[in-house]
């Protein structure tokens, strides 16, 4: 089908998804402040002194001062300059995962920090290998009206995923891989990919999931990776291990109740330090204890929001890289949110996937926001069309 190019418009610069990123990242840092509270070192102080009275909410303060910076070099760049200039990325990228891989620094049991000693701190590169495999497939994919149909290329689709989600799993990094593989799978549908390439994809994930759990369940294993999913099936039999974060965050949101039990109080679960990594991947539960269902509900009508504003740019976007490259987008910060809160929850198993814009941490920080500047870029950049004309039709909408 033609695309339709009737009722072009300009580019302009798309405020309300940089105002729902921006307050989500500074209710972040009001939660990643809540979960490093210290009664004895900030009680009594100013709010703004209770928020910056610790290092992690220093360093996420610098980060969120630092991001339009990053923001405004996406968005000025032509977009066909970042079209020419993929691959350079996506090769640079997965360069620095071997770097990382051999020299990387050690934590938890993962090899996924190259430090900088420019920076001062430590950067994770598989963060950035998100951002330059979505750009690489979204060029590779909008190459053909029918992708994959090919033997050749679908190897060559499959290498490029590949090869930097096999140097990410061996880094230890496996929240990071799965996903990948749910930006590949969503990428790929839009893109129109057979569905049955697809459906067997899945397939074999389904297998190799149920592979892993039966491996567990027969053996006395103590790969962290498989705990986790025998914990989810039963953390009560776990509590003492795989189940123990489960349990406490369950326990801390639902001490939260309907409108939560307010912010920086001394005796709550989280800051008496029941509940593991509360200012990382489970930053949901801080979300939950403080400001209950309704604060839980505000955040995800958020999320939800910036999800659709962004869907709506892909939707009115003419050119099929540019609808692809916000199809990533949309796809791996869903995930990341779905994934957060659900394992939290105890309806999903723990993995280390942080909850975008809220968790504490740089290199993922700094990746999100560049990705949201990239659906700004496309969205500035002339390459929509106007919303009372005929929706593109390149996308499996």
């Amino acid at each position: 089908m033609m695309m339709e190019t009737r009722g072009t418009r300009e580019g302009r610069f798309d405020w309300p998804l940089v105002i729902a990123v921006y307050g989500l990242s500074l209710f972040g840092l009001l939660c990643i402040a809540m979960a490093r509270y210290v009664p004895s070192q900030s009680e009594g102080l100013p709010l703004l002194n209770k928020i910056l009275n610790n290092r992690s909410s220093m360093w996420q303060s610098i980060f969120i001062l630092v991001s339009p910076i990053i923001v405004g070099v996406i968005v000025a760049i032509p977009t066909e300059f970042i079209k020419a200039r993929v691959r350079l990325v996506y090769y640079g990228v997965l360069a620095l995962l071997l770097v990382t891989l051999v020299l990387g620094q050690v934590s938890n049991g993962l090899r996924g920090w190259l430090r900088s000693d420019i920076l001062g701190r430590s950067i994770q590169v598989s963060e950035f290998s998100k951002l330059s495999i979505l750009l690489m497939l979204a060029r590779q994919l909008a190459r053909s009206e029918k992708p994959m149909s090919k033997f050749k290329d679908f190897m060559s689709i499959m290498i490029i995923v590949g090869l930097p989600s096999l140097t990410v799993l061996a880094q230890g990094e496996t929240g990071t891989v799965i996903v990948i593989a749910f930006m590949f799978m969503i990428m790929i549908y839009f893109a129109g990919v057979d569905m049955r390439i697809i459906l067997t994809f899945g397939l074999l994930a389904v297998i190799g999931v149920g592979a892993l759990v039966a491996y567990g369940m027969l053996s006395e294993t103590t790969d962290y990776r498989i705990l986790r999913l025998l914990a989810f099936l039963d953390p009560q039999k776990y509590e003492q291990s795989g189940g123990y974060q489960i349990l406490m965050s369950q326990k801390a949101i639902g001490a939260g109740q309907l409108t939560g039990q307010g912010t920086f109080l001394p005796g709550s679960w989280t800051t008496l330090g029941y509940v593991p990594e509360s200012s990382t991947d489970a930053i949901f539960t801080v979300v939950g204890e403080s400001f209950g269902f309704v604060g839980c509900a505000a955040l995800l009508l958020t999320y939800m929001f910036i999800i659709l504003r962004m869907t709506w740019i892909a939707r009115f976007t003419r050119d099929k890289f540019c609808q692809l490259v916000i199809i990533g987008v949309v796809s791996m910060l869903l995930f990341h949110v779905f994934q957060n809160v659900a394992m939290c929850m105890g309806i999903m198993p723990i993995t280390g996937i942080p909850l975008p814009f809220l968790s504490y941490g740089g290199s993922n920080f700094i990746s999100n926001i560049a990705a949201v500047a990239l659906v700004l870029n496309i969205a500035r950049g002339g390459n929509m069309i106007a919303a009372s004309a005929t929706p593109v039709a390149k996308l499996n909408f």
